[in-house]
């Protein structure tokens, strides 16, 4: 597995790499700032269902890593998040003009890679990115009126994050060659894992140390991002009332550029019960995640699985 993913690490550069010597600091920006490499990991670890050796199961990583990395530029953009890996997000240092179009960039070069794997890996690809599309949309317009905005965010969570997960596990069982039978499986599992992984990110962004994270706590909050916590909190003060779940609203909803206010609006949502409903609710999908596994085989790649899918929630950075 350390050998796979050293390989990708390296064709991760290669793909990236521009003659231009401007475009290929801004492309190589958020590799070289590191990364969980989610993706590349689900790759690997759905391959061990067929021939995990085989070499379009490297070339399927470095597809579903590309194209994340697409979405992050221009993510931070929409969010106008400042950091990104520890690192100052590509629109801090040179605008969002260079952040969109240095996404478009990845992207391109995600689509050479994935060409290399046929016809029926380009549609995928095609159908996955717009669904992130879709997804990224659906969270700028926000609930429709009547709709449940919990249930709206995690339809968003499904498209955005779960979709190319999904994706990683398809792409991993198809191209090691394993059972036609397995694909769907590990598709399910992973946009599964994928919306536990993103409910997990809403908790450790109040709860993480930021010189461990590389993100600064709170940072949603200051964007007046919709994250769980937040959701859940408002679900309570508009059913309930009750004064703690009001006055932490009326905190959410303040100018929290101060450090002090946002760090007391942090707090509060932490004490809250809602941020402890949202982790419940990520260990929820987690295990729905693991229930979808049930038709894989015993054996390293599904024990592998549960593993990945138990430390997506279990961890705090």
């Amino acid at each position: 597995m350390q050998h796979s993913l050293e390989e990708i690490e390296g064709r991760l550069y290669d793909a990236v790499a521009q003659t231009d010597r401007f475009a290929d600091r801004a492309s190589k920006h958020l590799i070289e700032a590191g990364g969980k490499r989610v993706r590349p990991m689900l790759v690997l670890l759905a391959a061990h269902l067929g021939d995990p050796t085989r070499p379009e199961v490297i070339d399927a990583a470095v597809v579903v890593e590309l194209t994340h990395l697409a979405t992050l530029y221009h993510d931070d953009v929409m969010d106008s998040a400042p950091m990104r890996r520890g690192a100052p997000a590509a629109h801090e240092l040179w605008g969002n003009n260079v952040a969109i179009l240095t996404g478009d960039l990845l992207f391109a070069r995600a689509s050479n890679v994935v060409a290399g794997l046929g016809p029926d890996a380009v549609r995928l690809q095609a159908l996955t990115f717009e669904r992130l599309c879709l997804g990224q949309l659906n969270e700028s317009l926000g609930p429709r009126e009547g709709e449940d905005p919990v249930a709206h965010y995690i339809q968003v969570l499904a498209d955005k994050t779960g979709s190319l997960i999904a994706t990683a596990g398809r792409f991993g069982a198809r191209y090691s060659g394993a059972s036609e039978e397995y694909l769907d499986v590990v598709a399910e599992y992973g946009e599964k894992v994928g919306v536990a992984f993103q409910l997990a990110d809403d908790v450790i962004d109040l709860t993480s140390d930021g010189s461990v994270s590389g993100k600064t706590p709170g940072t949603d909050l200051r964007e007046h991002v919709p994250t769980l916590p937040a959701l859940y909190a408002r679900q309570d003060a508009a059913r309930n009332g009750d004064q703690e779940s009001l006055e932490l609203v009326g905190l959410l909803d303040s100018d929290l550029t101060d450090d002090a206010d946002l760090t007391r609006a942090r707090e509060a949502l932490v004490a809250h019960p809602a941020t402890a409903r949202a982790s419940a609710e990520a260990h929820r999908w987690a295990d729905e995640a693991i229930t979808a596994l049930a038709p894989l085989p015993a054996g390293v790649a599904k024990d592998s699985l549960v593993t990945f899918a138990e430390t997506v929630v279990a961890r705090k950075v």
